[in-house]
């Protein structure tokens, strides 16, 4: 018996290395870009996705994802930002999880949003997803289109969809067009001590980085991840609660950042991703782990061709199908009729604002729904 439990726990075949794939249009773009364009190890962020991912598949036994803080990481491609800022940014964020979940107070907070705001906030979450995946596509539309093409029908005929797509883009990529991604100099990057911080450092870690990455944490990473694995998981989700999802990104960003580490979370749309590629057990996730713990052993120029080889646009149909895989969920279809606006509400100020902002009007709607309903039932007890 107990050996059947643990095999259905983990599993470590190639549907589970296919479904840990899924989400890698997330992981790699954003992680690229951030180690060339901030100076970072390349070494030290794959050591640190890569442990973070080991932990997480064997503390949840199912393929949860772990991905690079966005907030953070779209302030680091667009402005000056120092390893340093980005390591106590996620410090500060794991300090604030732990104390969230620590305290039970996620859980009360958690139980405050309605489900049509979460429906609201998974939807244009999902829709903010594709939006990036068509924004890896577009400069390689030809390969975008054919990767997209060739997921789309290996999906259909039940073949390792992620793993092909992969495959089948570096031949693209050779034999089209290479890939902008080559041009990123991820072999260098800072050593595993990080100078004394500044007040700069400290100020650009507050107030660029991690109070704007709390929202998406907290709604993304934490509510929405909750709520997505129990649609993909069932039962076995149950032990995917918003505390625990707090507390081990919390002490993944506490431990880890400080030796170069990426600031790193879970995520709604990597659940979607792993769980539509296939994965089901907590072995996706460890085998994936492991093939980054592998790229940190290689030497440079190796561990660079690897990282480099897949184009974007391949990344961005992968990305794509997970994003429709989040966005179109089952609430969607069985809301009531009254919930829809405040869906579409929140939807649309999280795909065009950002997720504090969906949540603010998606809540404001609900509470505009349930006071119009209350006003109608006493004009018909009149």
């Amino acid at each position: 018996m107990m050996g059947e439990s643990a095999k259905n726990r983990f599993r470590f075949d190639l549907r589970e290395a296919n479904g840990a794939l899924g989400d890698i249009g997330t992981l790699l773009p954003l992680t690229l870009g951030t180690i060339a364009l901030v100076g970072l190890s390349a070494q030290h962020v794959l050591l640190g996705f890569g442990l973070f991912y080991i932990a997480t598949g064997l503390i949840y036994r199912l393929p949860i994802p772990v991905q690079p803080m966005k907030a953070i990481v779209a302030v680091a491609l667009v402005s000056e930002v120092t390893p340093t800022a980005l390591a106590l940014s996620g410090m500060l964020i794991g300090v604030t999880l732990l104390v969230l979940g620590a305290s039970g107070i996620i859980d009360r907070l958690a139980r405050l949003v309605p489900q049509s705001v979460l429906s609201g906030l998974q939807l244009g979450l999902g829709l903010a997803l594709g939006w990036i995946a068509l924004g890896l596509m577009k400069d390689q539309m030809l390969i975008g289109a054919l990767s997209l093409g060739f997921a789309v029908v290996t999906l259909r005929m039940g073949l390792h969809a992620a793993l092909a797509t992969i495959v089948f883009g570096v031949i693209l990529g050779v034999g089209i067009a290479q890939p902008d991604v080559h041009q990123l100099n991820v072999s260098q990057g800072s050593g595993w001590t990080l100078p004394i911080p500044t007040i700069e450092d400290f100020r650009m870690a507050i107030a660029d980085l991690a109070l704007p990455q709390l929202a998406l944490t907290l709604t993304n990473a934490v509510f929405l991840t909750s709520l997505v694995a129990r649609d993909c998981f069932g039962a076995p989700a149950a032990r995917v609660t918003p505390r625990k999802l707090c507390l081990t990104s919390g002490a993944a960003n506490l431990i880890l950042a400080p030796f170069g580490a990426l600031p790193m979370c879970h995520g709604a749309g990597g659940v979607a991703a792993h769980h539509r590629f296939g994965a089901t057990t907590g072995g996706a996730p460890i085998l994936l782990g492991a093939g980054l713990l592998v790229l940190t052993l290689l030497p440079d120029p190796i561990r660079h061709a690897a990282l480099t080889s897949i184009p974007t646009a391949t990344l961005g149909a992968l990305l794509l199908i997970a994003s429709v895989e989040l966005a179109a969920n089952r609430r969607l279809f069985d809301a009531r009729p009254s919930c829809r606006p405040v869906i579409a509400v929140a939807a649309v100020a999280t795909a065009l604002g950002n997720p504090l902002l969906g949540l603010f009007l998606g809540t404001i709607a609900e509470i505009g729904r349930k006071w119009i309903l209350s006003y109608l039932g006493l004009r018909r007890q009149r």
